[in-house]
């Protein structure tokens, strides 16, 4: 008779989840958790300007903002780089370069300087992200996307949790220790992907089967052409300016609300330690439900989880049960869209479309810690949580317009099952327009 206990059934679970996946996707999985574990700096960095340095919560924003104007440019430019030159090299030198700028940014001196080089950590951090979701697209079969990038997104989350809670320790014996342990950690996953990932990048245009063959090039303009993939690019801009709120203007509100360096720590902590628990359970409970229905889910769950942080007065407490609503809506929304999107990406041009999809957090993070602070300084906490409410119920109508389309790809599953990739693990790419985008 089978073992039905609790441990049992979650030990099937895992190795459900974890089975079938091309070695090459666990060696990126290891490099993106060693990154994470050492990821220190932009969660705190709010946090350090404001209470460590004595910068204002406008000077914070500011600075935030331009790490999200040099991600926004890093999107597209890393993005075509990877369909050009190669997801590895691409990889490799964005990493080289964030742990550079990261280091630097530890001794940095005067507002000016911090703003400069917090610009440079943005670009050369946000370069990574096109990709590794370009490879992850290129070497794991359609059907099994969805659950790569939730397992992707699940170890990022497992090194957020502990370096969150880590920090805030650490961050009590000094803010440079952290620069640059997060800048160590980061050479690491660039040496193991250096050695360990080989180029995926497809050499010839993959066929579909029965359809025409993928073109040999697409430009960045066609991307931007494809109205349908640009409504969910908005969309997606609209809560991520919402989740943009949690690792800048949360901390401030925090700070101001007398909450300790290390109780926030703990608080945002919260938020990877859920994912690491909840992810893998929760993403086989989402196969083959509706995509839209989970896209709507996770829109409201994310805006109004933030919305109810404007009762949280000065309790630790309430703070965590508001990051656990939001982050509820993070693990219903991460491997569904990241799904749809690979969905969506021809295949000799992936990078472009995970640099244009990046490009809407990229946006989102240079908007969203300057009107996150403008508007807690100014209008205060209500305004300013009541505003993600209203953002995430927006982008959740979005996604029911967009789900009752003729032929939108929301409509379906949020599994896909297709047919086995062509040639060195390139899937083929979706029916509708070839010129759909998608991104990183």
């Amino acid at each position: 008779m089978p073992d039905r206990s609790l441990p049992a059934r979650a030990s099937r679970a895992v190795a459900e989840a974890v089975s079938g996946l091309p070695r090459q996707f666990w060696w990126l999985w290891t490099s993106t958790l060693i990154n994470k574990l050492g990821a220190f700096v932009v969660t705190f960095l709010a946090l350090y300007l404001t209470t460590e340095r004595g910068y204002s919560a406008s000077y914070a924003g500011l600075v935030a903002s331009l790490f999200g104007l040099g991600s926004a440019i890093a999107s597209v430019v890393a993005g075509v780089l990877a369909d050009r030159i190669g997801r590895r090299p691409t990889l490799v030198a964005a990493q080289l370069g964030t742990a550079l700028f990261t280091a630097l940014l530890g001794f940095s001196d005067g507002q000016v300087t911090i703003a400069a080089v917090a610009f440079l950590v943005g670009f050369c951090n946000n370069a990574t992200r096109p990709a590794t979701s370009a490879i992850i697209a290129d070497i794991v079969p359609a059907e099994d996307r969805v659950r790569a990038f939730a397992l992707n997104y699940w170890a990022i989350n497992i090194g957020f949790g502990l370096s969150a809670a880590a920090a805030g320790l650490i961050a009590t014996h000094g803010y440079l220790t952290l620069f640059l342990l997060d800048a160590l950690s980061t050479v690491v996953c660039a040496v193991v992907i250096f050695v360990r990932i080989p180029e995926t990048r497809p050499d010839a245009p993959a066929a579909v089967p029965g359809g025409p063959a993928d073109p040999p090039a697409i430009g960045l303009l066609a991307v931007f052409r494809d109205t349908r993939f640009m409504a969910v690019v908005a969309l997606n801009l609209l809560l991520a300016l919402v989740a943009q709120q949690g690792s800048t203007t949360l901390a401030v509100d925090m700070g101001r609300a007398g909450i300790s360096s290390t109780q926030y720590g703990l608080v945002i902590g919260l938020n990877g330690l859920l994912i690491v628990v909840l992810q893998i359970p929760v993403t086989r409970w989402m196969e083959g439900r509706d995509r839209t229905a989970l896209l709507v889910a996770s829109a409201l769950f994310i805006g109004w989880g933030f919305g109810l942080t404007a009762l949280a007065g000065s309790s630790a407490w309430f703070y965590a049960f508001t990051v656990a609503v939001w982050t509820l809506g993070e693990i219903l929304n991460a491997p569904t869209m990241m799904g749809l999107v690979a969905e969506l990406s021809p295949a000799r041009a992936r990078g472009r479309y995970q640099g244009v999809y990046s490009l809407s957090w990229s946006l989102a993070s240079f908007l969203g810690p300057a009107a996150g602070g403008v508007l807690l300084e100014r209008a205060g906490s209500g305004v300013m949580w009541g505003a993600c409410a209203v953002l995430g119920t927006v982008a959740a109508g979005g996604y029911v317009l967009l789900g009752r389309r003729p032929g939108a790809a929301l409509a379906k599953s949020a599994t896909v099952a297709a047919a086995p990739a062509p040639g060195a693990g390139a899937a083929p790419a979706a029916e509708p327009e070839r010129a759909a985008a998608t991104g990183g």
